[in-house]
């Protein structure tokens, strides 16, 4: 740190009976109670340099050998009056960052200014702050907190905006170019001279958020000025803003956990008071930050977007800032995790765990972004043209620059909705969410974004297993968003032998594995005609097999789809006479929304070939018998 020494002559101040003198041979004329001390000195050296006092000293003229002045409304505290007080006298002082804001305020109000002597204490330390303190890293950043405790003077005085400005301007250079203070000591650098040169010794490679650290340590307000300086800079990477701002937040932000409990802790075992305060001051730190987060996507990870939103909950911040939060983390709602989303609900409204509602409308702004562009150039109207223009070149590259953002959208949603598949099995075993936001995550999902329903229907099975109070309806209407064509060979050796789902499904389960097996076994013109209809409806080409779906979902292991624990053919089929029995009240139109009557499916799938020897072949081969005599 830099610091400066003005006066020669040694300190003679001295305290006697709380009473603070100065040795001298000439006894003391003047009293000054300054914050409830009581300051014995002499007039001559103070009023040759304090025009205040020189004004106060001849408004009131006593008779009394000592002549008192209170200064009430003075800006500093004592240390700073003796200082200014010392400097009369000649005494020697030490001005440093920690007190040259206390010491410019105190001379201020004295009104030690260069129309009372030249060389006062004013000019001295303007010379000091702008040649040493503002050129220092450290220097600048102490100066600005210690202007917290004289806020309206500081500004009035150009200091809290000097030292900001100096901050950015050192923020923009290189490090290398910054002259960093001697006890600056993190991160490797605290090898420097005196003079602020870096040694040779441990000349290292400069990192270029080296800075974000050491403005943490300011206050929000002072943070937020010195933020928006940086970015007005427009030289600083917006990535490297958000990193920043991470920072900040994981310093003066409090620990959310994963269900929000400490923050509900920290106030139910505090001073309610003390409690109400801290929540408004973290609360105006998240907002702060919110606003300061830079418009570029991706400048601030998706997880620390949605930490600030689960905070935000928490601290009950402005819907503006949940809102703004939610439509960030939609613009990037591909790089989540489902741990991300899980975002504890804190209404009193509802006895839900989790806030879905805002994941809801994260989904939403997610969804809402980029059109899709044409699928093929534009022709030029002369085809007769042997060169091309530079303009058509220009369309060229747009095209393809338009097919490659069109081509990570798509992925995009291809992630986005294996994310939201794998969330709904998170929320599907809280037994207070309801049936109609479970549905309305899922139909939010474009159906082109699913490749397989394996993980549907596992989120569908845990949310079953979660409600079992389900009626019939509920349980039907709870399974049309599942196609069981996209269902792989695993899902579908569960989902048959699944009591809990409708009759209607497991039928779909059966028909379509069994067709797809007597498909992939080569025997396509074996298919009666009544099941190449039942195929038609269901937008089946029997002409060529189906693509392979996925069958590397990752499941918990009270979740898993045991294979080798699969019931015999027979219980299968008691399973599915079982719930024929369940559903006798369920008409045919409820089972085949295209027409086709639950009997006549039935036939059509024992009229299925046997030779295929997959999945289900030989349950219909060993109960041809049975079932006919059903039909």
């Amino acid at each position: 740190m830099k610091f400066m020494k003005l006066g020669s002559r040694p300190d003679t101040f001295y305290t006697t009976e709380a009473v603070r003198s100065v040795s001298s041979e000439v006894s003391s004329d003047l009293i000054i109670q300054v914050k409830g001390s009581r300051y014995l000195l002499h007039k001559f050296p103070l009023l040759s340099k304090c025009l205040r006092l020189q004004r106060l000293c001849s408004e009131y003229q006593e008779a009394s050998q000592h002549q008192i002045i209170q200064l009430h409304d003075f800006p500093s505290g004592v240390e700073a009056f003796e200082l200014c007080a010392k400097f009369c006298y000649g005494i020697t002082i030490t001005l440093s960052a920690y007190n040259i804001v206390a010491s410019r305020c105190a001379a201020e109000y004295l009104q030690m200014t260069e129309d009372v002597e030249k060389g006062n204490l004013i000019y001295k330390l303007e010379v000091f702050f702008n040649s040493c303190i503002l050129q220092g890293w450290r220097d600048s950043i102490a100066t600005l907190q210690s202007t917290k405790a004289f806020p309206l003077w500081s500004e009035d005085l150009g200091i809290t905006s000097r030292c900001i400005e100096a901050i950015a301007s050192k923020v923009l250079t290189h490090p290398s170019k910054v002259s960093l203070s001697h006890s600056y000591s993190r991160r490797g650098r605290d090898d420097m001279s005196c003079n602020g040169a870096e040694s040779q010794r441990h000349n290292k490679p400069a990192n270029r958020g080296w800075w974000a650290e050491d403005i943490a340590e300011l206050g929000i307000d002072l943070y937020w000025r010195t933020m928006i300086a940086i970015k007005s800079g427009g030289k600083m990477p917006s990535h490297l803003i958000g990193d920043a701002l991470k920072i900040y937040a994981a310093k003066w932000l409090p620990n959310i956990s994963k269900n929000g409990c400490d923050h509900k802790q920290a106030a139910s075992d505090s001073d309610s008071d003390s409690a109400n305060d801290l929540t408004s001051k973290h609360r105006l730190i998240l907002e702060s930050i919110v606003s300061l987060v830079p418009a570029e996507k991706g400048a601030a990870s998706t997880s620390f977007l949605l930490k600030l939103l689960k905070a935000a909950n928490i601290l009950n911040a402005s819907s503006s800032s949940k809102m703004e939060l939610a439509r960030r983390v939609g613009l990037q709602l591909e790089d989540a995790t489902v741990s991300d989303l899980i975002i504890p609900s804190v209404s009193y409204e509802t006895d839900t765990r989790y806030d879905v509602d805002i994941v809801m409308t994260i989904l939403e702004q997610f969804l809402l972004q980029g059109q899709s562009p044409p699928t093929s150039p534009p022709r030029s109207k002369l085809g007769f043209e042997r060169r091309r223009s530079r303009s058509a070149e220009n369309i060229d590259f747009e095209f393809q620059e338009s097919r490659r953002s069109s081509s990570a959208a798509h992925s995009s949603k291809l992630k986005v909705a294996k994310l939201m598949d794998v969330y709904l099995q998170e929320i599907g075993r809280d037994v207070n969410l309801s049936l109609s936001k479970f549905i309305a995550i899922a139909e939010a999902i474009p159906e082109f974004a699913r490749l397989d329903h394996d993980d549907l229907y596992r989120a569908i099975d845990i949310y079953l297993k979660a409600h079992p109070d389900l009626n019939k309806s509920e349980r039907k209407r709870l399974c049309r968003i599942l196609d069981c064509k996209k269902l792989s060979m695993e899902a579908c050796m569960h989902a048959a032998q699944n009591e809990l789902l409708p009759l209607r499904v497991v039928v779909q389960v059966l028909f379509f594995e069994q067709a797809r097996a007597a498909m992939a076994g080569g025997k396509v013109t074996e298919l009666p005609s009544n099941i190449r209809a039942l195929l038609a409806t269901h937008n089946i080409d029997p002409s060529r097999p189906p693509a392979p779906l996925s069958t590397s979902s990752i499941m918990p292991a009270d979740d898993q789809w045991s294979v080798s624990g699969l019931k015999s053919p027979r219980s299968k089929m008691s399973t599915l006479r079982m719930k024929l029995a369940e559903d006798d009240d369920l008409d045919e139109n409820d089972l085949n929304p295209d027409g086709i009557g639950r009997s006549s499916k039935l036939k059509a799938l024992c009229l299925l070939p046997a030779r295929p020897k997959r999945m289900f072949s030989k349950l219909w081969s060993t109960n041809r018998s049975t079932t006919s005599e059903k039909n």
